[in-house]
């Protein structure tokens, strides 16, 4: 029997633990702390969950961010009372941001121990304010049959609301009073003669899943809103030549079906499909018709963003990285649709938008018409990028220095199939977006762009590599500092990560922006570079670690990947040079195509 009968709290926490295993947890990460041992002695003790223990908690809700990212599904994050659960917020925030699911469970002291300068008590209470889906403080530990059924009922709720209306996480705080140890208790043990297992679970669902949300009457109030609408292959849609599809980042719960679902949107509407270097559309080109992936650097050739001006955007999920695409939005004032489930404002220009709340999935099923011809518009895209992809692809080949930006591209080349990437914010996903080629590779990139911070990369990282596919990681020197605890992870990590470390002294997205211009203060308070050794700091937690010194010793390095372990690939680049080649390269390969003008 999974109820542990030895006292009070460990019935309480085993049932806890019981009814998010008939859920569907798999995963618990568990930081140390006294307050918290009957949560830590019922996840560790449960034979079908892996409970992970950790040391550093905001290490530790990074990596349960990564692991529910790569599970689809929610992963538990216990600590103990006090200062601990302040350390996942960067976190919770994320997982707001971005919908990852995430269940939170901090102990606390009793209600007599509040207040009175008890140690390791502090307000507990709403502790992340309104980024959680859900909060509620548990009832203290009992046996009583009718609070047993309500703690059972109430982890079935806080379950479902980490995944709907939209993936989230659900904190929930549980007082305890001593013992906290195993010790027995008659009482509870007496209870194991009376407690009927199979009638107690029997209401739950077996697992839940997240599943796609469809308003069929949403679509329908859509389609005879008040708006104009013209005859076209979808009516909420106007009939127009002068569209194009914006996917942004996406880590979709099943790719295969998410790519789909846009080439057959592409197709029906005969739109250009932008794919942002976050979206795993770049990885599935065969499958995806009329795919662009080059447009920020198109769209700085003036002309061609004048004649490309879209009447119509259809965009799948949140606003790409490229301030390009933005700036570009802005001037032309398309009539725009956001196909998202959520309910949150994806629209940061303000423009003239429409949310149509459903998945992209969703959407293509109504989509019947025949597919739309090749218009003149559709072509001039696909010969834009036909001719800026050979030229980024040409100037990658021939630079031999250790520009960052190359290594971005090697990556999309050499990795193998289904690789997991996780990019780090700040210059890598730009790099990402500039330079990684289409191609087959059913890679899906992963990332933290929910609010676009640099917290927790590495124990992000380290989550979506935790038992699946040998996995890569391309970050900034910065980047990796900023969580280097997460290397304490090793001891528990199965699986392997290869981290592409840019090693360039400091941020270098600072250099692209106007303050580079102003040292003082710039160097110290913005780039603030840190020289650190990395083949120390890497023998310190007993990482590998390997200087590359050309592309040919990264080529070497990157297929195959290893089975098992972590190391770092550190590549030791020039900031202020690689600012200066992009200030003098990206608004150059589109200078030169050929343009023919066509009718507009």
């Amino acid at each position: 029997m999974p109820i542990d009968f030895t006292n009070t709290n460990l019935v309480w926490t085993s049932i806890l633990v019981e009814t998010l295993h008939r859920l569907g947890l798999k995963t618990a990460v568990v930081c140390p702390g006294s307050r918290s041992a009957p949560l830590a002695i019922a996840f560790a003790s449960h034979s079908h969950i892996e409970a992970i223990p950790v040391l550093d908690e905001r290490s530790a809700s990074f990596f349960a961010l990564g692991l529910a990212r790569q599970q689809k599904r929610p992963v538990g994050l216990i600590c103990t009372s006090g200062t601990a659960g302040a350390n996942f917020y960067p976190a919770v925030i994320e997982a707001r941001e971005s919908r990852v699911p995430l269940l939170i469970l901090t102990a606390d002291r009793p209600p007599e121990l509040r207040d009175c300068n008890a140690g390791q008590a502090i307000n507990q209470h709403n502790l992340y304010g309104n980024f959680p889906n859900w909060y509620t403080e548990l009832a203290l530990p009992s046996l009583k049959p009718e609070l047993l059924n309500y703690l059972r009922q109430t982890i079935l709720h806080a379950w479902n609301r980490t995944l709907f209306p939209v993936p989230g996480c659900v904190h929930l705080n549980l007082p305890f009073r001593d013992p906290l140890a195993p010790l027995p208790e008659v009482q509870a043990q007496a209870q194991a003669l009376t407690f009927n297992e199979t009638t107690f679970f029997s209401a739950l669902p077996s697992t839940t899943h997240p599943s796609p949300l469809l308003s069929r009457l949403t679509l329908t109030a859509a389609a005879h809103s008040p708006s104009p609408i013209l005859h076209s292959p979808f009516p909420i849609f106007p009939a127009t030549t002068h569209g194009v599809i914006l996917a942004g980042p996406a880590q979709p719960a099943s790719p295969h079906a998410y790519i789909e679902a846009i080439a057959h949107l592409s197709k029906t509407l005969g739109f250009p499909v932008l794919a942002e270097g976050l979206s795993p559309l770049r990885n599935y080109a065969d499958q995806v018709p009329n795919l662009i992936t080059t447009y920020d650097l198109i769209l700085r050739n003036p002309i061609l963003a004048q004649k490309l001006a879209p009447e119509v955007v259809v965009r799948i999920g949140e606003m790409p990285t490229s301030k390009q695409v933005r700036t570009w939005l802005t001037a032309t004032q398309p009539q725009q649709w956001i196909v998202d489930p959520g309910d949150r404002n994806l629209d940061p220009l303000h423009g003239k938008t429409t949310h149509l709340p459903l998945t992209v999935e969703a959407l293509s099923e109504w989509l019947t018409a025949d597919p739309a011809p090749i218009s003149p518009y559709l072509d001039l895209w696909n010969r834009a990028e036909f001719q800026v992809r050979q030229v980024v692809d040409r100037t990658m080949q021939e630079t031999n220095e250790l520009f960052e930006g190359k290594a971005a591209w090697l990556l999309s080349n050499l990795l193998p199939p289904k690789t997991p990437v996780f990019i780090s914010s700040s210059t890598p996903v730009r790099d990402v977006e500039f330079f990684w080629r289409s191609g087959n590779s059913q890679i899906q990139p992963y990332f933290n762009r929910g609010a676009n911070g640099i917290d927790g990369s590495l124990s992000t990282a380290l989550g979506i590599a935790h038992r699946q596919l040998p996995a890569v990681m391309l970050t900034g020197d910065l980047a990796l500092l900023h969580d280097t605890n997460g290397f304490l992870l090793r001891q528990q990590f199965v699986g392997h990560l290869t981290i592409v470390l840019i090693n360039n002294n400091g941020g270098g997205i600072f250099e692209m922006l106007p303050i580079a211009q102003f040292n003082p203060p710039f160097e110290t308070f913005f780039a603030t570079p840190q020289a650190i050794d990395f083949a120390a700091l890497c023998h310190t937690y007993g990482v590998a670690h390997q200087v590359i010194s050309s592309w040919e010793d990264l080529e070497n390095q990157l297929n195959p990947l290893p089975d098992a372990g972590i190391r770092v690939l550190e590549l030791r680049c020039d900031r202020k040079a690689d600012a200066r080649w992009r200030q003098a390269h990206l608004g150059t390969f589109a200078q030169t195509i050929s343009i023919h003008p066509y009718a507009t």
